[in-house]
This record gives C-alpha cells, structure tokens and sequence, in this order.
C-alpha cells in the first residue's frame, strides 16, 4: 500500500485578501495570497503567481517575512464596488530526468469596495 501514498501531493492557495476593503484614493488595493504544497520536487524558485481580474493578469510579489507568501497592488478602476478575481500560480518542478511545468489555479473570490462616507478612519486621525 505504501506505493500509492508516493505520488500524492498536495498544493493549496489560501486568499488571505479581505472581503471588503475601504475605497483608496489612489485606487490601487492589495491582495494577498499563500501558496503550500508537500510537492518536494516543486522549484520554489520558478514559481510565477498571478491575480486576475477583468481579464487582465497581475504579478504578485514574495513577501520577505513569511514563506510562501505573496501579494500585489491591483487598479480597481473608480466607481466598481465588486471585483471578482482568481489566483494563479505557475511553477517547474524536477521529474526523472527532465523538468516540467504545472500550475495550480485557485477559486473564483469576490472583493467588496466599500464607500466610506461619513465614516471616520481612526488609524489616520489624531490629534497632535
């Protein structure tokens, strides 16, 4: 039996995105990601990972701190209040003899964008 466990691997995309976010002036939003995977021939160095959204694909970023980690700044253009969006992460990995390409494609996620009227950022307001 132990054969059939040899070749079982496992890659999971975690959105660490929130479901709402609070309109930007600048109208860029970020988006987070975490990429795991028991595959030991996997090459973490090829990985490519992408956010798309509106048909468009955006590079996501390796953060320094924590592994397995990414995120990317995305145009949300003014006005939307919901974006739709998928991950993608392309990578290589080592096979007898050769290398080959995979890629590992996340479910469909919805991002709010809330107006905040009338509401007040207490991070952003102090009184000096």
């Amino acid at each position: 039996m132990s054969f059939l466990t040899v070749g079982c691997t496992t890659s999971t995309i975690t959105n660490l995105t929130p479901r709402q976010l609070p309109r930007s002036s600048t109208g860029l939003y970020p988006v987070e990601a975490m990429f795991k995977s028991n595959q030991r021939t996997l090459d973490h160095d090829s990985m490519k990972p992408l956010v798309i959204f509106n048909k468009q694909a955006y590079p996501m970023n390796r953060t320094r701190l924590v592994e397995g980690r990414w995120e990317t700044l995305i145009p949300i253009p003014v006005g939307t209040q919901v974006v739709n969006y998928h991950f993608k992460f392309d990578y290589n990995y080592n096979a007898i003899m050769m290398r080959n390409a995979d890629s590992k494609l996340s479910p469909p996620y919805q991002l709010k964008i809330e107006d905040n009227e009338g509401s007040v950022n207490l991070l952003m307001e102090r009184e000096d």
